[in-house]
């Protein structure tokens, strides 16, 4: 087979190799397209949305039907971070708009991260700003990165049943300060189903990264008037 040349191809081959390349996890490969649609003065905010974005959506939509796997999706997303290396600095200097904006962190007693993560890459693939307070997060943690980012939603992660009843703490506290109707809350976890989510009053319980993805777009489209 012959040697692609990225200067060749017209710009919306070069977006449908740049979703085939974030599918097959190939990082190398997204940095030199990233930099030949840049090159092509391509706004950073198009090849993140024509690009990344498009891509990721292709690995969450197969993700969710039981095509691709936990492997799979861990290494299109290092492709994706790979590419957003490149892009962010400059989506921070044009002023790009975000979809949204989350914090999100594994709960108090809980060190597992391997979902959360997956979370995290799945939703910055889509757009939105994602603050990460990585693992064993109390309250107060919440609380202060609330505070201080201001975000749309609030992403709680558990994988043992014994930390999961810690989300509830966390939910209480919200209201106690007068501010769980601001923002929309999500949990996940092996361990969880929607009968807890319901009961521990979050919004939606996200059974994978996919999923997750999609309740995050549907419930702020919702809360800002926009469905």
């Amino acid at each position: 087979m012959s040697e692609i040349v990225l200067s060749e191809l017209s710009l919306d081959d070069l977006y449908d190799l740049m979703k085939e390349d974030l599918y097959d996890g190939l990082a190398e490969e997204i940095t030199a397209e990233v930099h030949e649609a840049l090159g092509r003065n391509q706004t950073p905010y198009t090849v993140l949305t024509k690009g990344l974005v498009a891509g990721m959506e292709i690995v969450g939509v197969d993700f969710r039907d039981g095509i691709l796997f936990v492997p799979e999706v861990l290494m299109a997303a290092k492709a994706m971070k790979a590419g957003m290396a490149i892009l962010r600095p400059l989506l921070a200097e044009t002023g790009a708009p975000k979809i949204g904006k989350m914090v999100i962190g594994t709960v108090k007693g809980d060190i597992h991260d391997i979902g959360k993560n997956l979370v995290v890459m799945m939703m910055e693939g889509a757009g939105f700003e994602v603050i990460d307070l990585g693992i064993n997060n109390s309250a107060e943690a919440y609380l202060k990165a609330i505070e201080e980012h201001k975000p749309e939603i609030l992403g709680m992660s558990a994988l043992l049943t014994t930390t999961m009843p810690y989300m509830r703490i966390v939910i209480n506290a919200l209201k106690e300060k007068g501010i769980r109707d601001e923002m929309v809350v999500l949990v996940g976890g092996a361990p969880l189903n929607e009968a807890f989510a319901e009961d521990i009053e979050s919004d939606a319980y996200c059974r994978d990264a996919a999923v997750a993805v999609e309740t995050a777009k549907k419930l702020i489209a919702i809360k800002r008037g926009d469905l």
